[in-house]
């Protein structure tokens, strides 16, 4: 799908009145809007703020009210200096060009129309048309970068018309992702004002921006549902839009083993659910890869073990343990078997291929739910655990992480690991380099977890509040928003530990159809809660520039839902 052309429709008298008064209708919003419910009254229930950024930058100043407009057929992103030989960069100035003026010919405004005149008699704020905007990558060694990682460089600065430079845009960083990240702040700078034909306006303003949290992903399951290649890249995009940096891309699970290994190639044929169809081949990945490192976004590709392993059975028999009842196979499966030499033999290989498709240092690796059943019931398993480790099956379970760990380590790509909480709720001795990423339990509950986590010395991605598949009706943004991975008891030392957070969206009842509606603008919430300062927490002002964010998805062609109940956006959804 990616940006679409649609259409402008003009304002209601309202709405546009509410507009033109003042700082977005706040007064409308503080008098009609106290919650998040019906307020009785005429139109929209939420008004959108113009030219607001989310997520909220770190220091965001206005200079004096003053305003520029911007023409789309003369608007120029210029690349200055080791910019100019960036590909990402040639890529992306492109793409924000589209982004930043939605639907527009080149040829739509000139100057001598007559509003342009009335601006300069009228409007002392008024400054003129801003020509372009200079991109400045201060980094004598350009793209240096070939991929996005953990401790990249996101900082950014943005000057339009500031003191220091009149009349001059420029989006200043030491990286380029940085650069990527000042272009889409830049990009949502620019607002459509009707009161004046819908000419393309900017605010003189200064940014200092850089993220509060490294780690800022989302999780998305293609074996529930498989997912389009089409899909996922527009999702991309959209975590791109919003300053997400990490695609936790669960690919395979107990339905399907939609991914085409080149090393077992029966493990899609025998596992995915139509393999002509429903796989993701190896230049399917690669592309979702390249297209996510020009948005600067990190995959981190999920292989859950040893559990969430039905599909791998088929493709690969005997590497999971058959169940038995009443002392006889009952045509069940449970985990891997960790008793089998074969079992490692195996995970070697295949995770060797993994580490050399997936260039990011981290593996999700899983180590959630291993039901102990099955191994309890097997008699080979059974006898195993309790010649060795007197009969805890849990140790069992700890025996094969500290294999697989061991196995990821001897790799040449030295890959670090993320595990799911239980991997450390079970004790199971892990190396310090593990990431336990904490899903289970309310705020009291996440929060214990945490900060053993943390206190152990161990880092900790916090996703527990974030199941966006879990739906209810109204505005549950807020409840997202309100969350704060570092809400928890422990030191200053601990909270540095927390390197970020996902939002998840599991694929029972999601698939290619629902994805990018159910997960956006709501994940939007939780983007700016990882991205901007702590003591960003007014959710009524949140609720305008989400109105806006909202809107501005829309008109770059992404069908998203509403997020603050009735109202409409400055656009015509003509569907996909």
């Amino acid at each position: 799908m990616g940006e679409k052309t649609v259409y402008p429709i003009l304002l209601s008298v309202a709405a546009l009145f509410l507009l033109a008064s003042g700082d977005g209708g706040g007064d409308y919003f503080k008098a009609t809007q106290p919650v998040f419910k019906n307020p009785g009254k005429y139109g929209p229930w939420i008004l959108p703020t113009r030219g607001k950024v989310w997520p909220k930058p770190k220091v965001e100043k206005d200079v004096f009210g003053r305003f520029s407009i911007l023409e789309p057929g003369r608007f120029e992103f210029l690349l200055t200096g080791p910019s100019s030989s960036c590909d990402i960069l040639q890529a992306a100035v492109n793409r924000y060009y589209r982004r930043t003026f939605p639907g527009r010919k080149s040829s739509s405004y000139r100057q001598d129309q007559p509003w342009h005149s009335k601006l300069r008699e009228d409007n002392d704020m008024y400054r003129g048309v801003l020509g372009r905007v200079d991109i400045v990558m201060n980094n004598p060694r350009g793209c240096e970068e070939h991929y996005p990682s953990l401790d990249m460089d996101e900082s950014y600065e943005i000057k339009v018309d500031t003191l220091d430079k009149p009349h001059v845009a420029q989006i200043i960083s030491y990286s380029v992702w940085g650069v990527l990240r000042g272009l889409e702040t830049f990009s949502q700078l620019v607002y459509t004002a009707d009161e004046h034909g819908g000419m393309y306006h900017i605010n003189s303003t200064q940014i200092l921006d850089s993220p509060r949290f490294s780690h800022r992903g989302i999780l998305i399951d293609s074996s529930r549902h498989f997912l389009s290649k089409r899909v996922i890249l527009d999702n991309l995009d959209l975590m791109e839009m919003n300053k997400m940096n990490v695609f936790h891309w669960h690919i395979t699970d107990d339905p399907a083993f939609p991914y085409e290994s080149s090393t077992f190639p029966n493990m899609s044929l025998k596992g995915a659910y139509r393999p002509q169809t429903h796989v993701y081949t190896q230049e399917d990945v690669r592309d979702i890869i390249e297209y996510a490192r020009n948005r600067g976004i990190r995959v981190i590709a999920e292989f859950d073990v040893p559990g969430h392993t039905e599909s791998w059975e088929p493709g690969n028999p005997g590497i999971l343990t058959p169940c038995y009842h009443n002392g006889a196979p009952n045509g069940e499966y449970g985990p891997m078997d960790p008793t089998k030499t074969s079992v490692f033999d195996f995970l070697h290989k295949f995770f060797k291929e993994v580490t050399t498709v997936f260039p990011d240092k981290y593996l999700h690796l899983g180590g959630d739910e291993v039901n102990l059943d099955c191994w309890k019931s097997n008699p080979s398993t059974s006898s195993y655990v309790q010649k060795y480790h007197k009969g805890n099956f849990r140790a069992l379970e700890s025996e094969f992480i500290n294999k697989l760990l061991d196995i990821i380590k001897s790799y040449p790509t030295k890959n670090g690991y993320i595990v799911w909480q239980e991997v450390f709720d079970n004790k199971d001795k892990v190396k310090e380099d593990t990431i336990v990423e904490v899903w289970k339990g309310g705020g009291s509950a996440w929060g214990r977890t945490m900060s053993e986590v943390t206190k152990s010395g161990l880092r900790g991605i916090l996703s527990s509040p974030w199941y966006l598949n879990y739906i209810s009706y109204g505005s549950d943004w807020v409840k997202y928003y309100q969350a704060d991975p570092h809400n928890f008891p422990g030191t200053e030392q601990q909270k540095k530990l927390v390197i970020g957070g996902e939002a998840c969206l599991w694929g029972e009842f999601v698939n290619s159809v629902n994805l990018i509606p159910r997960l956006w603008p709501r994940a939007s919430a939780v983007a700016e809660r990882l991205w901007s300062p702590a003591t960003a927490t007014n959710v009524k002002e949140a609720a305008q520039r989400l109105q806006e964010m909202e809107c501005r998805l829309l008109q770059r062609g992404y069908p998203v839902q509403p997020a603050n109940g009735a109202g409409f956006c400055d656009v015509v959804w003509e569907g996909p």
